[in-house]
C-alpha cells in the first residue's frame, strides 16, 4: 500500500514555469493533459510490479481504478479505496473493516488514484528521454524528477511513457534511490464509459458497529 502512495503522491503533476522546463517535453504534456482531461470517466487496469536493483521481479499485483472528476473507486490486493469526492472509504477485505475520512484533494497525504493519469501537472521538472515502443504502441518516453524537496523521496526519477496516437499514459516507471523500480504497465484503458455515482459510494449496512472506524 504504502508503494502504492508513493505514486499517487508524484501523481499530483508538472507544469512549472515554461522556462525552466524541455519545450519538447511541456509541449507533449500539455496535450496528454488536453486529452486527459476531456475525458468524463475513466476506467483502466493496471499492473504494479516491483523490482529489485538487480531488476528482478519480486512483487506484481493487479490493479483496477474507475474515476468520474473528483471520485473514484480503487481495487488492490486485500483493499477497496472509495471516494465520492468527500467522503473516503478504505475497506480491508480480509479484516471486513473500513476506516471512513474526510477527503482532502490538495492534501497530498491522502491517497487520489485519479492522479495517476495526471502525474505531469505539477511539483516536478521535467525532460523529453527517447522513442520506445511498448507493446504494439510508439510511445514518447519523458522523465520527470522531483523538485519539491527531492531528498525526502525514496525515487530519483519519474519515467512516463505516452502513446504518440492516442495521447495516453501506458507506462510509468519509478526509479528508486535503492537500484529498484516500481512500474505500473496499464493494460487496459477505457474513457467516457458510464458509471453511476453510487459506485463510488461504500456500503456499510452489511458491517457490524465495531467493523466501521469513523475518523472524520
Amino acid at each position: 500500500m504504502k508503494k502504492l502512495f508513493s505514486l499517487l503522491f508524484v501523481c499530483a503533476s508538472v507544469l512549472l514555469r515554461a522556462q525552466d522546463q524541455d519545450p519538447k517535453a511541456k509541449g507533449i504534456l500539455d496535450e496528454l493533459s488536453k486529452t486527459t482531461k476531456a475525458y468524463k470517466t475513466i476506467t483502466a487496469d493496471y499492473a504494479f510490479i516491483i523490482l529489485n536493483k538487480e531488476k528482478k521481479q519480486v512483487e506484481k499485483q493487479a490493479h483496477k481504478v474507475q474515476v468520474k472528476g473528483n471520485k473514484f473507486k480503487l481495487d488492490i490486493p486485500g483493499n477497496t479505496i472509495v471516494c465520492d469526492g468527500t467522503t473516503l472509504w478504505n475497506y480491508n477485505k480480509d479484516a471486513k473493516e473500513v476506516t471512513i475520512k474526510t477527503f482532502e484533494s490538495t492534501n497530498e497525504d491522502q491517497l487520489n488514484p485519479s492522479k495517476i493519469f495526471t502525474i505531469y501537472e505539477s511539483g516536478y521538472k521535467f525532460k523529453y528521454n527517447k522513442e520506445e515502443k511498448v507493446g504494439t504502441a510508439m510511445c514518447h518516453v519523458i522523465d520527470l524528477y522531483p523538485s519539491v524537496k527531492p531528498e525526502k523521496k525514496k525515487f530519483h526519477t519519474v519515467q512516463i511513457y505516452i502513446d504518440k496516437v492516442k495521447k495516453q499514459v501506458v507506462k510509468m516507471v519509478m526509479q528508486m534511490k535503492d537500484g529498484g523500480q516500481n512500474v505500473y504497465e496499464i493494460k487496459t484503458f477505457k474513457p467516457n464509459a458510464e458509471i453511476a455515482d453510487p459506485v463510488f459510494v461504500f456500503d456499510t449496512k452489511g458491517l457490524k458497529p465495531d467493523q466501521i472506524s469513523d475518523e472524520r
